[in-house]
């Protein structure tokens, strides 16, 4: 019988390695450039970086956050991408174990990282992510966790109708864009996975936090009420909320009202 912490500890490092790849990702795809080639190299100077050099989370302590070539300060966003998706792989393998279904969620996951990091940087959703998610994730939802065909379905009919309708009404009230399209089809990549339930989670949970940590910043930095926030992160969140605690969540709320 294998341990469970050398299990944790050999997912930890799997998903670590997986999180170095998701900071290409999050790099190259807002630019249009190739995930595969050429090599990972230093962004200041260009020098390619050696393998010894890449080692998740440990080369960035080695060389003390800098390159060793070019001496200049590398992102504390690397080893943060790589220690969260380390724990994210932990974390579904305690909640779900070793399955077919794991490696979903994982996947899942993974994908809202790169998700949330572009979007913070770019104010972006690549549809590189999102348009091949929403049949990707229906079919892993329908033959390997089991869901209802109908229930994805209406997962990504109300993913994308309920963001598409605020963003048709909010432009008819305003004349402006409101909701962007990478929001919608967010949502309706989160729907074939998580369903329509998962969906009213997300919704609920995102608008939630977005209003919290929007009038928070606001009031920190004593700006107006036009501070727009990326919507795609506070999504993506909600979506691994509902993962995890959705059912055990949404149990606590009707009981709450009841009482």
């Amino acid at each position: 019988m294998i341990p469970e912490t050398l299990i944790g500890a050999v997912l930890f490092v799997f998903g670590a390695c997986i999180g170095s790849f998701l900071n290409v990702c999050i790099y190259r795809l807002p630019l249009s450039l190739s995930i595969v080639f050429p090599p990972s190299a230093c962004t200041q100077c260009k020098r390619p970086i050696a393998a010894w050099d890449n080692i998740p989370i440990i080369s960035y302590l080695v060389l003390l956050g800098r390159c060793r070539h070019c001496r200049m300060p590398i992102s504390m966003r690397y080893p943060l991408v790589e220690l969260i998706t380390g724990l994210s792989a932990v974390a579904v393998y305690i909640n779900f174990g070793l399955t077919a279904e794991s490696l979903v969620y994982f996947v899942f996951i993974a994908s809202l990282i790169v998700v949330i990091f572009i979007d913070i940087d770019y104010q972006i959703i690549p549809d590189v992510i999102s348009l091949p998610g929403i049949p990707i994730f229906f079919l892993a939802s329908v033959f390997i966790v089991r869901a209802t065909v109908t229930d994805s379905l209406l997962g990504i009919l109300a993913g994308g109708g309920s963001l598409l309708a605020v963003a048709v009404i909010y432009r008819l009230i305003t004349g402006k864009e409101g909701m962007g399209g990478g929001d919608i089809k967010l949502l309706a990549m989160i729907g074939a996975l998580c369903g329509w339930q998962g969906v009213l989670f997300t919704i609920f949970t995102s608008s939630l936090a977005g209003t919290v940590v929007g009038m928070v910043i606001m009031a920190m930095q004593k700006k107006n009420m036009k501070l727009a926030l990326p919507f795609g992160p506070f999504l993506s969140m909600g979506a691994i909320v509902y993962l995890f605690f959705g059912p055990e969540l949404v149990a606590w709320y009707l009981n709450m009202l009841r009482s």
